[in-house]
């Protein structure tokens, strides 16, 4: 007899992050804050803290491959958040093992440089990532820099540009694009979902903190964290960003390196 796990299990496909900020701790912090269990795949190690990386360190793509293998054969996996995945060669990978498992509700946050300047995936890899993991992935998380550099446009500073460069985005293959406006201005931080049926507006307040360490990898696990607990993709998007809000309140209650700090993960506990 089958038996179903006491909790829904998501799986994350990213970098590490020795400071503890961003990356696959940053995800499996957010999972399990989120009632969801962690499992991972970590495609490269970085040497980092609160204010600058200082090294990278790939994971060879076969390994990365051996992970993916050891992972989805046994657990049953209800959501994968996609982050960092440096060369394109890993991006091979991982496509073609999400292929071969099958994997469902994928949240890809395509991450292309860090807060502080450091490109994290090779410019080669950028035409990869769009052609193989594109399609495989039901949602895609752009920030504002990233959807400019993928399309080879100026930055969006208003939402009509953004919703037309969401619905390029799907044109290149993308099931359905959140454009995320932290990089913006005003009193409001405007994320647009744009899909099949349209483009919905997310938006809260604008927080102003200097802890926004792991923003994005918070807000795209906390979104998968929420697809494996059976919402659905507007509502997973929708209790994701008041998750990320109510982190980005609490984290000045975090006195976490010099730099830039980390979100307050935990912050509802």
């Amino acid at each position: 007899m089958t038996h179903k796990p006491q909790m829904p299990v998501a799986v994350t496909i990213a970098g590490s992050d020795s400071g503890g900020g961003a990356g696959i701790q940053a995800d499996i912090k957010t999972f399990a804050a989120l009632g969801v269990y962690g499992a991972s795949v970590i495609t490269a190690l970085t040497a980092q803290n609160t204010r600058e990386i200082t090294g990278i360190l790939d994971v060879p793509e076969s390994f990365v491959t051996r992970q993916m293998e050891a992972v989805y054969s046994d657990l049953e996996v209800a959501a994968t958040k996609i982050g960092m995945l440096a060369r394109k060669e890993i991006v091979a990978a991982v496509a073609e093992s999400m292929r071969h498992f099958k994997v469902r509700h994928v949240v890809l946050d395509p991450v292309m440089l860090s807060s502080s300047g450091t490109r994290l995936l090779s410019i080669d890899a950028v035409e990869a990532l769009v052609k193989l993991l594109f399609p495989l992935a039901d949602l895609v998380t752009p920030n504002l820099p990233e959807a400019a550099a993928l399309l080879g446009e100026a930055l969006a500073t208003e939402e009509a540009t953004m919703a037309r460069q969401g619905e390029r985005l799907m044109q290149l293959g993308a099931r359905a694009v959140l454009i995320k406006g932290g990089h913006g201005r005003g009193k409001e931080s405007v994320d647009l979902l744009i899909d099949h049926s349209g483009v919905t507006r997310h938006a809260a307040a604008r927080i102003e903190t200097r802890n926004t360490h792991g923003t994005g990898c918070t807000l795209s696990s906390a979104i998968a964290a929420f697809l494996a607990k059976g919402q659905s993709l507007n509502d997973a998007v929708r209790s994701a960003k008041l998750y990320l809000n109510g982190a980005l309140a609490a984290a000045a209650r975090l006195k976490i390196g010099s730099g830039k700090g980390p979100l307050h993960h935990f912050h509802a506990v």
